[in-house]
């Protein structure tokens, strides 16, 4: 194809308005990467008509680009939802949700064993805007119930809890949110689309389900590492377009290239996912055996709280081990000191102390329980405990990690 002619007096405005275009019809692994904050109109009666709301144009860029379209089509069908809404983060979806679908004089419930900046988020910026809020315990879905008043209009779900990982009875929440009437909004980040779908928990093609879905594409999606990022799903359009006018007003906007990552660990998402589940499940039973462990945490280990709860919604005729994503806790013995559990945890050579997880470094962070929690911790022993974010490496390496580890802090 030959290049068109400079029409202009300057090569600088020739540089700038330059009329080639490359030819269509290029295909490759990877989608291109558009970036833009303006988009151009074929003429005003186009800028007049054009609606980003429905996906149908470009109008700006903070409203997506066919980069951002694509992502969010790909994370609706990933989680078995109909429409999507990208977000700068797990905890920006969280907010935008909350700011979307509460006002003055509404209640939010959440659970106790929640992600912690969900509940900071309720405890400041919620409460001067005169939304109230209560906890509840998750392991006890009549508590959910009982603490329901007037007031409620959403309602927190997390499955599993935040570090200590309890699983609920997800199935019976859900139907109390829907025989109430009241909106249910997951944090599906462990899950992740892959362990069950958040909008079909009973797998008869949506009978039951939860009315939102917040993931953190921080971890698994993007599995690097090196991305913030979040999402929010919905089936609901009506509920879709609230959300969506929300994030709009907010000004929420996500960087193309951050995009254009998620989009390229999207295809090996399920193989990693899959691969931190083998290795997680491998060592919580080696720290099972440990003198200095009371406690291991993980869903798919009978005995850990609400294993049965798991089973029942992750496990499948045709995968009867269920998924279970590649974190895991452990509460350490109280007889050792919080200086001991330090010294653990600083011991550790491929473990690196960090938070997040789903990416290819193995992870670890001890935390003080009772300063997370408002209620009692239903099924936990005492002690410390400290939570593990399984990544890449070899298993034989990261159990010999935490042999040297143990060993040197509490002598095993």
């Amino acid at each position: 194809m030959t290049h068109q002619a400079p029409s202009s007096q300057d090569i600088v405005t020739d540089l700038i308005h330059h009329g080639y275009e490359a030819p269509g019809g290029f295909a490759a692994p990877q989608p291109p990467v558009c970036k833009a904050s303006t988009v151009f109109f074929p003429s005003v009666a186009a800028m007049r008509d054009f609606d980003w709301k429905d996906k149908s144009a470009y109008t700006y860029g903070l409203h997506g680009t066919p980069t951002s379209y694509l992502l969010e089509e790909r994370i609706a069908t990933l989680e078995g939802a109909l429409q999507c809404l990208l977000v700068p983060s797990g905890l920006a979806a969280i907010a935008t949700v909350s700011l979307s679908l509460l006002k003055q004089g509404d209640e939010v419930l959440i659970p106790d064993n929640a992600y912690g900046p969900n509940k900071a988020l309720s405890e400041a910026e919620l409460r001067r805007y005169g939304i109230t809020h209560r906890y509840y315990d998750p392991l006890d879905p009549p508590d959910l119930e009982a603490k329901i008043s007037p007031a409620t209009r959403l309602i927190w779900l997390e499955a599993p809890g935040s570090v200590t990982l309890e699983f609920p009875d997800l199935l019976r929440l859900a139907r109390i949110c829907r025989e109430r009437r009241i909106t249910s909004v997951l944090d599906n980040t462990w899950g992740a689309g892959l362990a069950f779908s958040p909008f079909d928990l009973l797998r008869d093609g949506g009978s039951l389900g939860v009315d939102v879905s917040v993931h953190a594409l921080t971890k698994y999606p993007s599995g690097g590492g090196d991305v913030l990022m979040g999402s929010i799903t919905t089936r609901d359009q009506s509920l879709h377009m609230k959300l969506k006018l929300t994030h709009m007003r907010i000004g929420f906007g996500v960087g193309m290239n951050d995009v254009e990552a998620v989009l390229r660990s999207l295809p090996s998402m399920a193989l990693r996912y899959h691969a931190h589940d083998r290795v997680a499940r491998e060592l919580a039973r080696f720290m099972e055996q440990q003198p200095a462990v009371v406690q291991v945490l993980h869903p798919a280990l009978a005995g850990s709280p609400g294993h049965d709860d798991w089973k029942r919604l992750c496990c499948t005729q045709e995968n009867p081990d269920g998924a279970a994503a590649g974190l895991f806790s452990v509460i350490i013995d109280p007889r050792f000191t919080q200086e001991q559990v330090d010294r653990f945890c600083d011991g550790l050579r491929l473990f690196k102390i960090g938070y997040s997880w789903g990416g290819p470094i193995s992870l670890v962070v001890p935390y003080e329980l009772p300063d997370m929690r408002s209620l009692p911790s239903s099924g936990l022993k005492q002690g410390t405990v400290v939570r593990f974010s399984i990544g890449l490496e070899a298993a034989r390496d990261l159990q010999a990690d935490l042999a040297q580890a143990l060993q040197l802090a509490f002598g095993r």
